[in-house]
């Protein structure tokens, strides 16, 4: 499951602010020696990205709430 999402790795929660929390070996395999500063644009992108997931989690609640109001 690692090629998906913008990250090149499937493993989404751990990329929000960059590549910092990356684990070694995820996608990359040996000899891939990953970067330890993003980039300013990286950042941003990756909190863009971390701000829609977590707006999609609102949405998701309070559909839940509202859902469970209707049946009590």
């Amino acid at each position: 499951m690692c090629h998906t999402g913008e990250f090149g790795c499937g493993h989404s929660g751990h990329h929000g602010l960059g590549t910092a929390g990356h684990h070694e070996g995820c996608c990359h395999g040996p000899g891939y020696l990953m970067r330890r500063f993003p980039t300013r644009e990286e950042i941003s992108a990756g909190l863009e990205e971390y701000l829609k997931q977590l707006q999609a989690e609102v949405k998701g609640v309070e559909e839940r709430i509202a859902d469970l109001k209707k049946k009590g």
